[in-house]
C-alpha cells in the first residue's frame, strides 16, 4: 500500500546503468513502474539512496526495503 497519493522512491533505466526517476502504481498486488523517458526498461530499482523517501508499505505497515531488480 501507498502511504500518500502516489508511490516515491522508485527509478527506471533502458540501459541498465543510467536511471531516472519514474512513475509508480499499485495494480492490484503489482507495483507497475514507468517513465515517459524510458520506451523499453531493463531495470528498476526503488528506495536507492542514502536516505531514500519511500512511501511504500505492506499489509503490516512495514515500509518496503530498497531493491533492484538488475542484480542478484
Amino acid at each position: 500500500m501507498a502511504k500518500g497519493d502516489t508511490l516515491t522512491g522508485f527509478e527506471i533505466s533502458g540501459d541498465g546503468t543510467t536511471f531516472v526517476p519514474a512513475n509508480a502504481v499499485i495494480a492490484g498486488d503489482t507495483v507497475v513502474v514507468t517513465s515517459d523517458t524510458v520506451a523499453s526498461p531493463v531495470a528498476v530499482r526503488f528506495g536507492w539512496a542514502n536516505v531514500p523517501v519511500t512511501n511504500l508499505f505492506n499489509k503490516n505497515d512495514l515500509p518496503a526495503t530498497p531493491f533492484r531488480t538488475d542484480r542478484e
